[in-house]
């Protein structure tokens, strides 16, 4: 027997004893960010979903992302569209990480083309658009204080500050290249950030591709990846999809095929429409939207560096890391146009 073959064989059998699964068969890797693997799991009554680091995953806390996931996602179930779960390994000694089973959601990714069964234009990706705001908005508007989560250390209204902070000591520590915008752009948002600013829930990588679409019709089913998941300022996560959402402000973006598909439509719902429809859906108030957009480009551009770090560093090498000598550049110049300091 193979080891793949043994490690799914310990899967199946833990999935049996912890959650009286029968004729369990560990199946296809289904697609998604580069943090955690995902993987679809048949048994005779259905499917279900394990997250775990990857097999070559650098860090000794990548773990650290897929149990707080379960920790959101066991906090919000009910109260926002997103995956049921259902258990929670530490045992490594099964498939080698950690790892945690939720339910299966039918649904699409929507990254580089809509489903076919969408029409491309400007009414379907206005719905699109609003599923994603007013999705988005029932984790927000939930009261954080009552929730069984873990509470930061620092207050969560501070969460945009201490991120600045972070990420700058971060890329200074680890540079492999001339990357000048970082401090140029961390300068500007030290100097703007909101006086008044939210706490709430937060996804941290709220994007159309951490969702799930109906098949048929511009409906969220699901919102999926919470590995990043804390208590923050829920304008971080409005921020990040609005900085995606339409014409970018380079020609060749950083990370184009995120939400590629609002790209290039004919009279697509604005972002400042958008902002306001979450504003009303999560009773925040959007008018710091310009600095939330160039805080998502800036952020984005600064975590993603490490793996660039690792790459230049021989720990790495995939199509991923390689281009991210583009994507990281490109993503600090659009932070700087947006900002207005280009």
């Amino acid at each position: 027997m193979c080891a793949l073959e043994a490690r799914d064989e310990r899967l199946a059998r833990w999935l049996t004893d912890h959650l009286g699964l029968r004729d369990v068969t560990p199946g296809r890797l289904l697609g998604g960010g580069n943090s955690n693997v995902t993987q679809l799991v048949e048994h005779r009554d259905g499917q279900v979903v394990i997250r775990r680091p990857p097999d070559n995953a650098i860090s000794a806390s990548a773990a650290n992302g897929v149990r707080r996931e379960y920790a959101m996602l066991q906090a919000i179930a009910g109260e926002v569209r997103v995956p049921r779960p259902l258990a929670q390994c530490d045992d490594t000694d099964v498939v080698g990480q950690p790892f945690i089973v939720v339910e299966f959601v039918d649904g699409v990714a929507i990254t580089t083309e809509l489903p076919a069964a969408y029409t491309r234009d400007a009414q379907t990706l206005d719905r699109v658009g609003a599923a994603l705001v007013d999705g988005i908005a029932a984790a927000h508007r939930l009261d954080w204080r009552a929730l069984p989560v873990r509470r930061p250390s620092a207050p969560p209204e501070d969460y945009v500050p201490r991120q600045i902070e972070r990420w700058v000591a971060a890329r200074r520590k680890d540079a492999v290249r001339e990357l000048p915008l970082v401090e140029r752009v961390a300068t500007w948002l030290q100097a703007q950030v909101p006086k008044a600013r939210a706490s709430g829930v937060l996804h941290g990588d709220f994007h159309l591709d951490n969702t799930l679409f109906d098949r048929s019709a511009p409906e969220l089913v699901a919102i999926i990846d919470w590995e990043l998941a804390t208590l923050g300022d829920p304008m971080a996560d409005l921020g990040l999809m609005l900085a995606f959402w339409g014409e970018r402000a380079v020609e060749a973006p950083g990370f184009a095929f995120v939400q590629a598909v609002t790209r290039d439509v004919p009279g697509l719902v604005s972002r400042e429409a958008l902002a306001e429809r979450w504003s009303q859906a999560s009773g925040l108030d959007a008018s710091a939207l310009t600095f939330y957009r160039v805080f998502a480009l800036w952020r984005l551009a600064a975590i993603v560096e490490g793996a660039y770090v690792l790459h230049r560093n021989g720990l790495v090498d995939d199509d991923y890391s390689r281009n991210l000598e583009h994507d990281v550049p490109s993503l600090l110049t659009e932070a700087a146009i947006v900002a207005g300091i280009a």
